[in-house]
C-alpha cells in the first residue's frame, strides 16, 4: 500500500469547516484577513457550527449563553485545587475537562440538539476551567463572568479581575479568532478519530487537549517565549539565533507543513506584538522577535508560524508562559467542536491502514532455546 509518513499530503475526509488553499486560511469561505480585522470571536464561533455568520439576534443568543453557561461544578474546580503545584497546566486542566461529562445529565445524549447544546457549554466552561486554573494556582477565588463583556474580554476580566482596555480586548480578540480552526491539525484529527467510534462530545475535546499539549503542536509558543526570556536582548539575538544554527538545534515558532509561502495569521499577530508591547513600556520583546524573523528566513528561507509572534502578544498580555497552550485550547475549542458536529452528521468510523515493516516468518522458539 502507499503510504506517506505522518501523512503528509493524505486527504481524510471532506469539510465546510476550513481550508487551506494556495496558502490562504478560510472559516466556511471567509478569508481570515477578513475575519481578523471585522468579526468578533462569538461570530466565528457560529460560522464555524452552523457554516453561516450569524444574524443579531442568533449573535445575542450565543453571546448570552457563553456567559450563562460558563459555571461549572464545585467539585470540578476542587479537582484544580488539589493537583499538585509542579503540575503541568494543560494536565491539570485536560483533566477537569474530561470531569465535566460526569456532571453533564445530557452528556450521553447523542441527539443533535443535545451535542450542540453541549459545544456551546463546553465553549464556555473551558475559559472558566483556564482562568480558574490561573487564578488558584495563585491563591486566589475563580471568577464568574461578567453580563455585558464580550467573550475576549470576559476572559481578560475572568483572570485578572479587572475589565481589560480596548486595545487588549481587541487584540484578544483577534488571537481567539486566527487560533479558532486550521483544517486537520492533529488535535482536530484526534478529535474526529475519537468521535468516528460514537464516542461522546466530552471525550472527543478530551483526546484533542491531549494533543494539543504537545510542543510540536500547540506548546510551540511557550517554547518561543522561553527562547525570548532566555535572550533577554536584542544584543545577544546574534549569537544565539547562530549557535542554534551550530547546533543544529530547532528554533521553535518557524515553517509550517502545509504553508510553503508563510502562514497567513503570522502578520496579524506581529502587529498585535508591536502595537502591545510598545504600550506596555517593553518593545525589546517585539524587537527582538522581529530579529531572530530576519536571521532565520535569510539564511534558512523560514518564515514565522502562528506560534512565534503569539509569544510575545500573549507576554504583554500579561499572560503567564503556562497558560499559553490552555489559551490556545480555549480558542481551538470552537474548531474542535465544528469538526465533532460535522463528524456526527456523515459519520464513518476512520480506521486507515499501515505498511508493516516488521520480521516475518517468525516461528515461535520455546524459553529454554532463546
Amino acid at each position: 500500500m502507499a503510504q506517506t509518513k505522518g501523512l503528509e499530503g493524505i486527504v481524510a475526509t471532506a469539510s465546510k469547516i476550513s481550508s487551506i488553499i494556495d496558502g490562504q486560511l478560510t472559516y466556511g469561505g471567509y478569508t481570515i484577513d477578513d475575519l481578523a480585522e471585522h468579526a468578533s470571536f462569538e461570530e466565528v464561533v457560529f460560522l464555524l457550527w452552523n457554516d453561516r455568520l450569524p444574524k443579531e439576534d442568533e449573535l445575542k443568543q450565543l453571546s448570552e449563553a457563553l456567559i450563562t453557561e460558563a459555571e461549572v461544578a464545585p467539585a470540578v474546580l476542587e479537582t484544580l485545587k488539589v493537583a499538585p503545584k509542579t503540575a503541568n497546566a494543560m494536565a491539570a486542566i485536560r483533566t477537569a475537562l474530561s470531569q465535566l461529562a460526569l456532571y453533564d445529565e445530557s452528556a450521553e445524549d447523542m441527539s443533535t440538539e443535545a451535542n450542540y447544546a453541549k459545544a456551546i457549554k463546553l465553549q464556555a466552561q473551558i475559559a472558566t476551567l483556564v482562568t480558574a486554573y490561573a487564578r488558584i494556582k495563585k491563591g486566589h477565588d475563580p471568577i464568574a463572568p461578567k453580563s455585558g463583556l464580550s467573550y475576549a474580554a470576559n476572559f481578560l476580566y475572568m483572570l485578572t479581575g479587572e475589565e481589560p482596555t480596548e486595545v487588549a480586548e481587541k487584540a484578544f480578540n483577534q488571537a481567539l479568532v486566527l487560533h479558532a480552526d486550521h483544517e486537520l491539525n492533529a488535535s482536530t484529527f484526534t478529535a474526529r478519530v475519537c468521535v468516528a467510534t460514537l464516542s461522546d462530545v466530552y471525550s472527543g475535546v478530551t483526546a484533542a487537549m491531549g494533543a494539543l499539549k504537545g510542543p510540536l503542536h500547540g506548546g510551540a509558543n511557550e517554547a518561543v517565549m522561553k527562547m525570548l526570556t532566555e535572550i533577554d536582548s536584542v544584543e545577544k539575538v546574534d549569537e544565539y539565533v547562530h549557535n542554534k544554527f551550530k547546533n543544529k538545534e530547532k528554533i521553535m515558532g518557524f515553517g509550517h507543513r502545509v504553508y510553503k509561502d508563510g502562514d497567513p495569521r503570522a502578520k496579524h499577530l506581529q502587529e498585535m506584538s508591536r502595537q502591545l508591547t510598545a504600550q506596555i513600556g517593553e518593545p525589546k520583546w517585539y524587537e527582538m522577535s522581529v530579529k531572530i524573523d530576519q536571521i532565520v528566513q535569510s539564511e534558512k528561507g523560514l518564515k514565522p508560524n502562528v506560534d512565534f509572534y503569539s509569544a510575545s502578544t500573549y507576554h504583554a498580555l500579561g499572560l503567564e508562559t503556562e497558560l499559553f497552550t490552555p489559551i490556545f485550547a480555549v480558542s481551538r475549542m470552537s474548531g474542535w467542536l465544528a469538526h465533532i458536529l460535522e463528524q456526527y452528521s456523515d459519520n464513518r468510523l476512520i480506521r486507515p491502514r499501515a505498511d508493516y515493516i516488521g520480521e516475518t516468518h517468525r516461528t515461535y522458539v520455546s524459553m529454554n532455546e532463546r
